[in-house]
């Protein structure tokens, strides 16, 4: 070939190889912003979901739909997020990408076509959530690997930021387009992901392409099966140790919640145990020998618990409390709540292109850990409002927690993606999703027992004595405060006046003064009775959320003092997960 056609093809190249990691990074973007606002957009419009369908969600017997409608795509994506990265790597990362674009589309399409009522209703939305969850557990164990092998390291901080930045930034602008929608009809909520997925689907299958390490190799049977039921066990008890059982206001006592504990610890191990004698394992335990890798899973598996719980409590903190106390009523709630918690997501927009910018020149261990410090230094802040707070000083501390998250996200993916071999990345990015799905997961029934246990020691004898001062005969008041704390909780969550909704089926309401039941079904009557054991459980889960930021912090100061340079891929020579020395000490 002449010298100049040479470099010429050399540029066209180059120039096809630049623009195609702008349209990866678009679209991907893309896919993982439908998968995370879908994982949260539901929480806050399902008021209005359960109305359409014609169910109470408070009532006994329907708290467990309530729950998987919930809690279901999250432990979804947490179990098969690993799985699905290791295909990725065997028969192709956007292979596996794509599928995931079109199984997302038909399930939410499903969704807002559901034909059923009431139980069946519920089913019919919980299993299709399920199914919409497989597809975006695909999107998201491989978006950040397509990612990884079509931009070059020095750009790779910046890419993966943006990406990452606006997965998270999705679960909270979830909440305020449930809120939105919800007040429209609330089959928007699902319709809003049709022509989102069929546009995305299409573009995808249009213009991406393999251009990394393919890793042939057998799927991993026993792996992934241990994995798949032991995760499942551990977080499906997680999840019912939230519902009452046996006279008690959690059932962590329940014979079947111990033993899906029990049981999902145990299939835990027996995985593990298997990964180390399998040829082509699922989960490649050899990559925690990276420094780099094993401390920002760590410290992302701890900030994903303690930003789910925040969230979590910022909703009931909100809905359940303060706007009451300003004016809006209780069915308003959740739109506001969404609008009010903008300065997190504007926080979270903010830092994380930048410190994913500036990390690529200067490594991710300053942003990454500065920006868990001041994570920690907003959830004392919270601690320290008082229940009735100054929005300013609020929205100045949500900013503070989004930035810091953002500074944290992006520089610890870069770092931990960089940090394996190339041929490893489909599986990485499936660890890395896990830890931090499994996370939020773990977030809701810890931070929620918490809040009820913390409610049940003050709820009911405040609770009692309130509604005795108005005139509500003292059998029943007792009867209702002895009722678990859970649905008064549920009832702020999903913003509803829950006492009109305890003594309702009394018609204690009907028997009291005019100015009596004004005072009990108004906005200020329940919110203020319920401040003092708010606070109490607030700053228990705060302080416990700011202890789990510390600890990601140092855990994320000891990854080095930059990205680990990728190791070797074992099946060119060097031994299984063995990091090499450079990585293993933190530099490129």
């Amino acid at each position: 070939m002449i010298p100049g056609q040479a470099l010429g093809a050399a540029g066209a190249t180059a120039a096809r190889s630049d623009r195609y990691k702008w349209v990866a990074l678009s679209n991907t973007t893309l896919g993982v912003l439908i998968a995370t606002v879908d994982a949260s957009i539901v929480i806050i419009s399902l008021p209005a979901i359960f109305r359409g369908i014609g169910l109470d969600p408070l009532s006994p017997g329907n708290i467990g739909y309530l729950l998987w409608m919930m809690l279901g795509y999250t432990l979804v994506t947490a179990v098969l997020v690993v799985a699905l990265g290791r295909l990725g790597d065997m028969f192709g990362r956007v292979r596996m990408y794509n599928i995931g674009f079109m199984i997302f589309s038909v399930a939410s399409l499903a969704l807002s076509l559901d034909p059923l009522h009431a139980g069946a209703g519920a089913l019919w939305l919980i299993g299709f959530r399920i199914v919409q969850a497989v597809g975006g557990s695909m999107l998201t164990a491989n978006s950040a690997a397509i990612l990884t092998d079509a931009f070059p390291t020095r750009q790779r901080g910046m890419a993966l930021g943006i990406n990452q930045i606006t997965a998270l930034a999705g679960m909270f602008l979830g909440l305020l387009a449930g809120g939105v929608l919800a007040a429209i009809d609330w089959r928007a909520v699902f319709w809003v992901s049709v022509p989102i997925g069929v546009v995305g689907t299409f573009w995808s299958y249009r213009s991406l392409r393999e251009v990394g390490t393919r890793r042939p190799g057998r799927i991993d049977w026993i792996g992934n099966l241990t994995f798949t039921a032991g995760a499942a066990c551990l977080l499906a008890a997680v999840t019912y140790g939230i519902q009452p059982y046996g006279g008690h206001s959690t059932g962590w006592t329940n014979p079947w919640v111990i033993a899906g504990l029990t049981g999902g610890v145990a299939l835990l191990a027996a995985f593990c145990l298997a990964e180390t004698r399998v040829a082509d394992p699922m989960f490649e335990l050899g990559l925690f020998r990276i420094r780099a890798f094993a401390a920002g899973n760590i410290a992302a598996l701890l900030i994903a618990i303690a930003r789910g719980g925040m969230q979590f409590m910022l909703i009931v903190w909100l809905q359940g409390i303060w706007l009451p106390l300003h004016g809006y009523s209780f069915e308003s709630t959740p739109l506001w709540a969404g609008i009010f918690m903008l300065p997190l997501t504007v926080g979270f927009l903010v830092g994380g292109p930048a410190s994913g910018w500036l990390s690529d020149r200067h490594g991710p261990r300053l942003f990454a850990t500065t920006g868990l410090v001041l994570v920690a230094v907003s959830f004392l802040g919270l601690v320290a409002l008082p229940v009735d707070f100054s929005y300013p000083a609020f929205a100045a501390l949500l900013f503070v927690s989004g930035l810091g998250q953002g500074m944290f996200s992006a520089p610890n993916t870069s770092s931990i993606m960089g940090s394996v071999p190339p041929g490893r990345r489909g599986v990485a990015s499936g660890m890395r999703s896990t830890f931090q799905n499994s996370g939020s997961a773990l977030s809701i029934g810890l931070f929620f027992s918490l809040m009820v246990v913390g409610l049940s020691g003050t709820l009911p004898h405040t609770l009692s004595s309130g509604l005795q001062a108005q005139g509500v005969p003292a059998g029943t008041a007792a009867h209702i405060a002895s009722l678990p704390p859970v649905s008064t909780l549920f009832a702020t969550f999903l913003g509803s006046n829950p006492i009109g909704h305890l003594l309702g089926p009394s018609g204690v309401l009907h028997t009291l003064p005019a100015h009596a039941a004004a005072t009990l079904t108004g906005n200020r009557f329940f919110p203020e009775l319920v401040s003092g054991p708010f606070h109490h459980g607030l700053v228990t889960v705060f302080g416990a959320a700011a202890a789990m930021s510390v600890v990601a912090a140092l855990a994320s100061l000891l990854r080095g003092s930059s990205a680990g340079s990728p190791t070797p891929d074992p099946a060119l020579g060097s031994e299984p997960g063995q990091a090499s020395p450079r990585s293993r000490e933190g530099t490129r």
